[in-house]
């Protein structure tokens, strides 16, 4: 029994080698997720600036489209106007004349206007590409060194799963079904040294026979109340 507790307590070891491999790989998230949002924030503001200039090149087509029906209109009121003998309706087409010329002049100041927005849209969108790729620039070395620890952990953590294969195929298979089953509960670990005459995970205490079947070795006992293995430690 000694020699299975030996196999079973160099397999937590392994097994412990892993679980620390996982948890630098979930330790670099955190940066990864840093740089990531910076990244999203700069692309989404060059997508914000490229639409805008969509958006201003769409007012900018309207307008021009409006301006040229005003000007269509305004020809066709002028042919009227040649034709009218009347003194009221020559008056009411010179009125229509008049405000339609005032509406136009506004709309063409309005479609200046629209130019230099396309202008100032455009500036802002080279200003927001330029701003994303120095951001790449400057994240390009932190995303090289989090790849290099990440490879490097991977490394580590494949030679480990190794290995505790390798140790594995050594312990009892009943065993280390039992074991297996008791790492996928709640308890950290599965095997824990008695603390005192209690369990050294959840610190109930063990009963004296079993307590004392544990000290010699002769078998190897679990907790009743949480579970895990139990074993004298040196």
């Amino acid at each position: 029994m000694h020699q299975e507790l030996e196999a079973l307590l160099a397999l937590q070891e392994k097994d412990r080698a892993v679980t620390a491999s996982d948890d630098a790989i979930a330790a670099l998230a955190p940066e990864v997720e840093t740089l990531d949002q910076a990244l999203t924030g700069a692309e989404q503001g060059l997508a914000a600036a490229q639409a805008g200039i969509q958006a201003a090149m769409d007012r900018r087509d309207a307008l021009e489209g409006k301006i040229a029906n005003y000007r269509t209109m305004q020809e066709q009121r002028r042919q009227r106007l040649e034709w009218v003998r009347g003194a009221k309706e020559a008056s009411t087409l010179m009125a229509e004349l008049d405000l339609a010329r005032s509406v136009l002049a506004k709309e063409e100041a309005e479609f200046m206007r629209s130019g230099d927005a396309v202008t100032e849209a455009e500036r802002k969108a080279t200003e927001a590409e330029k701003a994303l790729a120095e951001l790449r620039a400057r994240q390009a070395p932190q995303r090289e060194a989090v790849a290099g620890k990440r490879e490097r952990i991977a490394a580590e953590r494949e030679r480990a799963v190794a290995e505790r294969e390798r140790v594995a195929a050594r312990v009892d298979a009943g065993l280390l079904a039992r074991y297996e089953r008791i790492r996928r509960g709640k308890a950290p670990l599965a095997l824990y040294p008695l603390h005192g005459d209690a369990c050294g995970h959840c610190f109930t205490a063990v009963p004296t026979q079993r307590r004392a079947l544990i000290l010699r070795g002769a078998s190897i006992e679990g907790c009743e109340a949480c579970g895990v293995l139990l074993y004298a430690a040196e």
